[in-house]
């Protein structure tokens, strides 16, 4: 799954309003299922994330500018270990059916595929066939806790998807 960027204060604006919100112990995220506004219809699928913070939160710029790219880190470092550890638990033709499914092509296309699968780990993972819109909302706490705690709260905004939908 790729992540791609959610800007444009229109896109974000809508996300904000119409977005359903979950709430995490660090981060909430408002979410809205679909590509955004104003791309083509064969745009790639993939995250599309953006993160907001208020002057509320700190002062600081540098501050606020660290908490959205912790936010937006800890998501991507969860997928990439999603996707590592899924590629290297599966065969190559299922690997690569996996990817055309990933890619629009197939019975599931345009429609939302969430499924949960054994890494080779054993370890329970997501993986997500369809294009959603993100907004990170980071809480203040998210600039001094730990780096795992984010990809913690991550992972259960991923598998809250799977259980929602």
């Amino acid at each position: 799954m790729h992540l791609f960027r959610l800007s444009g204060r229109k896109v974000c604006e809508r996300v904000k309003t119409k977005g359903y919100l979950w709430k995490g112990k660090h981060i909430y995220v408002r979410w809205l299922r679909g590509l955004p506004r104003g791309l083509p219809p064969a745009a790639p699928a993939g995250l599309y994330v953006g993160a907001v913070t208020s002057a509320k939160l700190d002062k600081s710029a540098v501050r606020r500018n660290r908490m959205r790219r912790r936010c937006r880190e800890a998501l991507r470092v969860l997928l990439l270990e999603n996707n590592s550890s899924r590629s290297a638990g599966l065969g190559l033709r299922q690997a690569q059916t996996a990817l055309s499914l990933s890619k629009g092509a197939g019975p599931t296309a345009g429609g939302l595929r969430i499924g949960k699968g054994e890494s080779a780990r054993g370890k329970p993972q997501v993986c997500l066939l369809a294009s959603f819109q993100l907004l990170l909302l980071p809480r203040s706490s998210s600039l001094s806790a730990d780096f795992r705690e984010l990809i913690v709260d991550c992972d259960h905004f991923l598998t809250s998807l799977h259980v929602s939908h």
